[in-house]
């Protein structure tokens, strides 16, 4: 009787595994092997569904047990091999994961579900290295796979949560882990995750307030800190380094940025900004012609001229002949950015091109070869001067009379 109910056991567990439902096979199996331990085909059922399940240290006891009751069982001794090369599979994906190699744990786990096709493990780790690896669909799709065949699963639950977290979405991120920590209250990644999340999302709702507040040393700070939460969620990090740039006030600091974004997330939109910031980074470096001559950066054409004039009698060095070398010095190199930023500011075409960030050296304008501060001054005043003359060594200045500024000052300050 119980050789019959074995064998009823048996031929069930080959009928659930031509329809795939292998546990309930697997439970057959092992039903039909403990009526009757002899049952060689019980045994290689049974080993064959621990394989398709991916527990090869149970599947090789069962081949084993199969080549005891008959040694020369060539299916058993292949069955035996593939459970070997399983376990290969499954110790090389550990120490990829161990050594964050996750391309080659996806590669372990492909070939180990070549042969574990049902491993629901196996499928996880495949799934959550590949949400390391930034290929989210993918993930999903195997995550979103095992939840509609068990929608309790707390790893699958996680590996849902993992994508939607790197992909921005803390708030459903959230969610899911939560999810799966109620299914598994002892699920340590689910919680480190969550812990995560919740933080970053803290820190930066923190920071953009502060930046509302127009607090921006507070706002560089806070998303500074939240930056050091999570290093691998390049996303998030890529906005909070782009707030971070906009809330510094340095413009280097906002370049390196800048560069650590798109570095990790080549757009288009993040090029532009990189650029833009390395643009105002150069301009920031530049004299600034707008401060040299006391004027914003929207003044006209007369109040340019107006400000020149009031500059380069400020500075010129006939009303400093008396001074020290020191101030001669200073005044001669004051006078001379005075004529630079009338050159520039004075042409359209120049002004535009400063405005812009480009190099003005390739109009030749402000190289020190061919540019003149007394030639400027002379041509604005008309000729004004007498016998003024110029000389562009330091602190050697030659005039024929000091009434000319004063008389120069009369009509024209």
């Amino acid at each position: 009787l119980c050789f019959t109910t074995a064998s009823y056991y048996g031929n069930r567990a080959a009928t659930l595994m031509m329809l795939r439902r292998f546990r309930e096979a697997l439970e057959d199996s092992q039903q039909a092997v403990r009526l009757d331990d002899c049952f060689m085909k019980g045994h290689l059922r049974e080993g064959k569904c621990h394989l398709l399940l991916g527990n090869a240290m149970a599947a090789s006891r069962s081949f084993q047990k199969v080549l005891e009751l008959e040694p020369a069982n060539r299916e058993a001794q292949q069955e035996n091999k593939t459970a070997e090369t399983l376990l290969e599979f499954e110790r090389m994906a550990d120490f990829g994961f161990e050594k964050r190699d996750f391309r080659k744990v996806v590669f372990c786990m492909d070939r180990a579900l070549a042969v574990a096709s049902a491993c629901h493990r196996f499928k996880i780790l495949k799934a959550e290295c590949l949400a390391l690896l930034g290929r989210y669909p993918e993930a999903q799709s195997v995550a979103s796979d095992i939840l509609r065949m068990d929608s309790t699963n707390a790893d699958a639950l996680y590996v849902r949560g993992l994508c939607l977290y790197y992909e921005d979405c803390i708030d459903k991120a959230v969610q899911f882990f939560v999810q799966a920590l109620r299914m598994a209250p002892d699920h340590e990644k689910a919680r480190l995750a969550c812990r995560n999340a919740k933080a970053l999302k803290a820190k930066k709702d923190e920071g953009n307030q502060a930046f509302k507040n127009n607090n921006y040393d507070a706002a560089y700070q806070l998303y500074t800190e939240a930056l050091t939460i999570d290093p691998n969620n390049i996303k998030t990090n890529a906005k909070l380094y782009c707030n971070r740039a906009t809330a510094g006030a340095k413009y280097e600091e906002a370049v390196r940025d800048y560069e650590k974004v798109y570095q990790t997330e080549k757009t288009s939109d993040h090029k532009h900004l990189l650029k833009t910031a390395q643009l105002e980074l150069k301009k920031s470096k530049r004299k600034d012609y707008y401060k040299v001559l006391g004027i914003g950066k929207n003044a006209t054409e007369d109040e340019i001229k107006k400000a020149y004039r009031k500059r380069a009698l400020m500075h010129h060095p006939d009303r400093h002949s008396a001074a020290t070398p020191e101030v001669q010095k200073e005044e001669e190199k004051k006078f001379k950015e005075v004529g630079e930023a009338f050159t520039v500011l004075s042409d359209p075409k120049k002004k535009v091109r400063y405005d812009n960030g480009h190099d003005l050296d390739d109009d030749g304008c402000c190289d020190g070869r061919d540019f003149d501060a007394n030639n400027i001054f002379r041509a604005f005043f008309g000729g004004h001067g007498g016998g003024y003359s110029f000389d562009s060594s330091p602190g050697v200045f030659f005039f024929s009379s000091f009434d000319i500024l004063n008389l120069i000052e009369t009509r024209y300050y």
